[in-house]
């Protein structure tokens, strides 16, 4: 029996946060207000597709639809707003064979590449996944261009001290020595979000980099979500703010998703060490598995997040297009816009749309 890809109605969003709730592998930013806003601040066009074997929902695939000129691309997640991950995610199946489950799966994906074929017409896709499909040999032959992508995770269910003991030298260091600083180290509040995302801004400025995240993107989320999914961390001397760390929670993981970057101020010590043990404390407290450092693809940031002793994770950058049309794509990792836009001077002519073939396992 095939698997009959609908356009979810926006109407129902509570229905879809249901159906959120019942796939492991969904994200915070699955939800129906993390996408909205998704959608809000990347100017594109949202598509909620939902898979149904007669009528028992199995897929959620949310699509954001981008369109320059003549020129139609498909994203999820979108660009420039600093989200890790989305895609597509199966709902828990219970005790499924392998087997039925590799067919469902496959089929919703067939499914959702005729939808957008079919609706969208997109010259160039995009898909970046979690680490909970590894196996990327279906978007392979379905003729996709993979790419690797890594992370780091840090095991927060070794015990405290086991945990700590497994650091650096020097991050056992900071954090011994900095015990007289830690008073100043809280949960924050909207407010700090922003000063967390200026001191990123003027960071990045300062290497002649650009940093795109809209602050009010990070705010709409901490206002719009369930309470303790966007949690600022920060560290304050004398009542006024040093440094601090956006986080979100969600499931079993926290995500060390926006800040964490060198202060104005030298204490002798790396701050920074002093937050990222405290939000792994925190975690450890409230029953959480990891800690995903999100991101462990640049080299010299890569020396201070290795000195936590995390486990190095995959995942997996899907696109499909014609090469000359990806090969421009590509500059949407720094402005998309300009690329696209050369995209849309050419003679518009329609290029394969379609996606992949195959799905994603955790």
């Amino acid at each position: 029996m095939t698997i009959e890809i609908v356009e979810f109605d926006e109407r129902d969003r509570d229905e879809w946060d249901t159906y959120v709730s019942r796939s492991s592998q969904a994200s915070l930013f699955h939800q129906y207000e993390a996408l909205r806003l998704q959608a809000n601040y990347s100017n594109s066009k949202l598509h909620l597709l939902v898979g149904y074997k007669t009528e028992e929902p199995v897929g959620l695939f949310p699509v954001f639809e981008i369109r320059k000129g003549l020129v139609k691309t498909a994203f999820s997640p979108p660009p420039h707003i600093g989200v890790p991950y989305l895609g597509p995610v199966m709902l828990d199946a219970g005790n499924i064979k392998s087997r039925k489950f590799e067919r469902r799966r496959n089929q919703f994906i067939d499914g959702c590449t005729e939808w957008l074929g079919e609706h969208i017409g997109p010259s160039y896709t995009h898909v970046r996944v979690g680490d909970y499909y590894t196996d990327m040999r279906t978007f392979l032959w379905g003729g996709c261009d993979v790419s690797p992508k890594y992370t780091y995770n840090v095991d927060l269910t070794r015990g405290e001290e086991d945990l700590l003991m497994s650091f650096s030298r020097s991050a056992r260091r900071n954090i011994r020595d900095g015990r007289k600083l830690v008073s100043g180290i809280e949960e924050g509040d909207r407010d700090d979000i922003c000063s967390i995302l200026t001191l990123v801004k003027n960071r990045y400025e300062e290497q002649d980099l650009s940093f795109d995240v809209p602050p009010q993107f990070v705010m709409d989320l901490y206002d719009s979500l369930p309470k303790g999914q966007v949690r600022p961390y920060v560290f304050r001397y004398d009542g006024a703010f040093v440094s601090g760390i956006v986080v979100l929670q969600n499931g079993d993981t926290l995500y060390r998703w926006l800040g964490g970057v060198r202060p104005q101020f030298d204490f002798g010590i790396d701050v920074n060490d002093l937050l990222d043990w405290r939000i792994m404390r925190d975690g450890m407290d409230d029953g959480m598995r990891r800690y995903d450092l999100v991101g462990a693809n640049n080299r010299r940031l890569n020396r201070y997040k290795s000195k936590y002793n995390p486990e190095l994770v995959t995942f997996y950058q899907i696109e499909h297009g014609a090469l000359p049309v990806r090969t421009i794509a590509h500059l949407y990792k720094s402005r998309l816009g300009p690329g696209i836009e050369m995209l849309s001077r050419g003679n518009g002519t329609s290029l394969p749309s379609r996606l992949v073939s195959g799905f994603l396992h955790r």
